[in-house]
């Protein structure tokens, strides 16, 4: 169950930070109301995770989901582009969050 929360800690972070953006800098009211449940959803999800996993794997993997996610909805949300040097520092994170995933025990 703990990656369970531990994926829904990274769902969280990926709707805040999107909505964070839609919000205009915290302007708009229904963006900003969803930035801050999504923020509260993640850091209460990271939480329930960190009952039983280590603190160390646990936050590496609940910001790596978030570095992930943002990447790809920045790209499919906000048409941003990625260069090839942003795929390859991407895919390295993608690799320390799997090697992470292996190495954690639970």
């Amino acid at each position: 169950m703990c990656w369970i929360w531990l994926i829904l800690a990274g769902t969280a972070e990926v709707g805040w930070a999107c909505a964070m953006k839609y919000s205009a800098g915290l302007t708009a009211a229904m963006p900003t109301a969803v930035t801050l449940v999504c923020y509260l959803a993640s850091a209460l999800f990271l939480a329930f995770a960190l009952k039983e996993l280590p603190l160390s794997a646990a936050y590496a993997m609940w910001t790596g989901f978030g570095i992930i996610g943002t990447a790809v909805a920045g790209v499919v949300l906000f048409n941003e582009k990625l260069t090839a040097s942003h795929l390859v520092c991407l895919t390295f994170i993608v690799m320390g969050i799997a090697g992470l995933k292996l190495l954690t025990e639970k």
